[in-house]
């Protein structure tokens, strides 16, 4: 493992510096006193890589990322898992907008709450499913346009009807599960409200499980909550208005 002290150092100089150590045949980086660099993790391809991060990541962390797993101790501005290929992302704090933009695979793991457009134009291939699960509550225009993928809201430090507005707007695909409800007037007209089937049930167990253990609780016991899914009515939304 290596250490990496991010203090003083500009984005170009630590991105170089985590560059530097991947040639060198680290496995292991952990950086600390991160304080707003961006692109941390950005385009690297390594199924073996774990990096550990201390402080607070600018945007953008893990863009393009093929593989890695990354693990902040700390809050993260907008964009986390932007255009995600594979790996996975945990963030033991709060975390921006766009978490999850584009996502096409991977799992991105959120302690607390976060902005607003999460999971927007996410997209699934066979067996690429992204995941990105929330802890917390999201803002508005949650899963905007979304095509494929999994979304969870677990609303564990907020009210169980979330208030945000626009959720799924354009969605074509995908499932959005949300611990607690919604209010119907909330949500766009591309999707609806169903209760949870037990494929849905072994869904949010598998992908529960694996989000309890990286904040260490029972997420037996949210299993035991209601949750809802929102679903797309169609695959083409839109396809009145650029088809004849």
């Amino acid at each position: 493992m290596i250490n990496i002290d991010a203090l003083n150092m500009d984005s170009r100089e630590l991105n170089k510096k985590i560059k530097e150590s991947i040639e060198d045949g680290h496995k292991e980086i952990n950086i600390i006193n991160v304080l707003g660099q961006r692109f941390i993790g950005n385009g690297i391809q390594n199924k073996e890589l774990k990096i550990t991060i201390n402080g607070t990541v600018g945007n953008d962390l893990g863009m393009f990322m093929d593989g890695v797993d990354i693990e902040l101790f700390g809050n993260a501005q907008d964009g986390v898992g932007n255009t995600l290929n594979s790996g996975t992302i945990c963030v033991h704090g709060r975390a921006g907008d766009v978490v999850g933009y584009a996502a096409r695979g991977g799992k991105i793991f959120i302690e607390k709450d976060v902005g607003y457009r999460v999971g927007i134009h996410m997209k699934e291939f066979k067996e690429n499913v992204p995941t990105v699960v929330i802890g917390g509550s999201a803002g508005s225009f949650l899963g905007e346009y979304m095509a494929g993928g999994i979304l969870v809201i677990l609303n564990l430090d907020s009210p169980k009807i979330m208030k945000a507005d626009a959720i799924g707007t354009g969605m074509h695909g995908g499932k959005i599960y949300i611990r607690g409800d919604v209010n119907a007037n909330n949500i766009g007209k591309e999707v609806v409200i169903l209760d949870i089937d037990d494929d849905d049930y072994k869904i949010l167990k598998k992908i529960l499980g694996d989000y309890g253990k990286k904040f260490n609780f029972n997420s037996e016991d949210l299993l035991k909550d209601n949750f809802i899914k929102l679903k797309a009515i169609s695959h083409r939304p839109y396809g009145n208005l650029y088809a004849y």
